[in-house]
């Protein structure tokens, strides 16, 4: 799920932004004929008196309300942390799912692997489809949502007017149910089949609203660029020809392999677990690139 915290950190932003780039805009200034025709000339002693004490400074002007600035995100973060805990879906998903993780901190994506039968299947998803998202457009775009809608309902005359379903209940019942219903977000799922010595199936999807959604599906006689780590290998898989769009294929052969997917574990559960897992590393990273930053600034 789509934590608050990431929106809570983009409203100040786009404020710090605006109030900066308008303190460093200079106001323009009259200058007269007498100011522009005279000049005084800068002494030498007055140039190796500025470079000398900008060579001395240890430390910018804003050294210290930068620390402070990090240490008053680093508290907030951390109780956020000991608040939410572990999410449910994630312990239930780590004890009795069929995948190992495979999760190096510093690094953005997350590996699950398995076998099953002769297959060695393997899942990754990455932290940076958090980072991509909008929560600000995303807030707006519902809020003219739900103004259109308001439109479609109350047009014509003012006796035909309809209330709303949202306005029937209570506003703690709305506020209830905004909490419960937390926005989410497409995380991109990338699932490798392999068998030795039978190439791999490469399949695109993505996980949201605890659904598994399949993009593409492609087939490598070489396994080696169903993984694509090198240039050479990514280069040789742009001039293969790995298959159609997963949309035009027959409906029914879409359905079987949406079902050979949920036969190895690319299921319901699956879809729940990667967006909570996602947010949470999101976090724990967060709180590490705040400390690494900030024992940068204070050395």
């Amino acid at each position: 799920m789509l934590s608050i915290r990431s929106f809570a950190r983009s409203a100040p932003r786009a404020v710090s932004k605006l109030t900066s780039s308008a303190i460093r805009r200079p106001a323009a200034r009259q200058v007269s004929l007498l100011q522009s025709a005279w000049r005084p000339a800068r002494t030498q002693y007055a140039a190796a008196f500025s470079t000398s004490s900008m060579r001395g400074a240890k430390a910018g002007e804003g050294d210290e309300e930068l620390i402070a600035k990090l240490e008053s995100e680093l508290e907030v973060e951390n109780e956020m942390k000991e608040e939410g805990g572990v999410p449910t879906s994630i312990k239930d998903y780590l004890e009795n799912g069929p995948f190992e993780i495979q999760d190096v901190p510093g690094r953005e994506d997350v590996v699950l692997t398995r076998k099953f039968g002769d297959e060695t299947i393997r899942v990754t998803f990455s932290i940076a489809d958090l980072n991509a998202v909008d929560p600000e457009a995303d807030y707006q775009d519902r809020a003219l949502s739900d103004e259109d809608d308001m439109d479609n309902i109350n047009q014509g005359n003012e006796k035909n007017f309809k209330v709303a379903p949202e306005d029937s209940v209570s506003r703690a019942d709305r506020e209830d149910a905004e909490e419960e219903e937390e926005p989410s977000f497409p995380a991109r799922v990338n699932v490798v089949v392999e068998k030795p010595g039978k190439g791999a199936l490469a399949i695109e999807t993505v996980a949201q609203d605890g659904m598994i959604v399949i993009d593409n599906v492609y087939y490598f006689a070489d396994a080696a660029h169903a993984h694509a780590k090198t240039a050479e290998k990514i280069h040789e898989r742009q001039d293969l020809y790995a298959g159609p769009p997963f949309s035009n294929l027959d409906e029914d052969l879409q359905v079987l392999l949406e079902r050979y997917l949920e036969e190895r574990g690319i299921n319901t559960a699956l879809a729940i677990f990667v967006p909570d897992y996602i947010d949470m590393k999101e976090q724990r990273e967060y709180l590490t690139w705040l400390s690494n930053v900030k024992r940068f600034v204070e050395a």
